[in-house]
């Protein structure tokens, strides 16, 4: 349950803003009487059947880039600490990253990338893996 707030928690306060401002205009007086009563019901199940899918895929891929690691394979993760420099870090186990509680972990960083934010490496820029391992 924890992981559900920890990935879905912005878009479940989107949806509650979502919901206030349905709510707010479906209680005008143009409107018919059932309107406050269909579009809550309405908006409520089209914004929880898009944050569960938006979970699902999210959950699956944390689980196949969790396992392609474990396998050793590269994965490569969104940086948005430094966009500066390296907007990737490129994560394997031979460069000494190990993962728990869906976070990738290395002494040499200062900072944990999330499973979430990560997808496979295809190696198309070798010259990438060969910048990370140098570090």
């Amino acid at each position: 349950m924890r992981l559900f707030f920890e990935l879905e928690g912005a878009y479940i306060i989107i949806a509650i803003f979502i919901l206030v401002v349905t709510a707010i205009v479906t209680t005008r007086d143009f409107l018919p009487k059932g309107a406050f009563k269909k579009g809550m019901i309405s908006v409520s199940l089209l914004l929880a059947i898009m944050i569960g899918a938006h979970y699902s895929l999210t959950t699956s891929r944390m689980h196949n880039v969790e396992a392609m690691f474990n396998n050793g394979d590269t994965v490569v993760c969104e940086n948005k600490m430094r966009r500066t420099a390296s907007r990737s870090v490129l994560i394997s186990k031979e460069m000494g990253w190990s993962v728990e509680d869906h976070l990738f972990k290395n002494s040499d960083y200062e900072r944990d990338f999330h499973t979430s934010r990560c997808i496979e490496w295809t190696g198309m820029h070798s010259d990438l893996l060969d910048e990370n391992k140098s570090k």
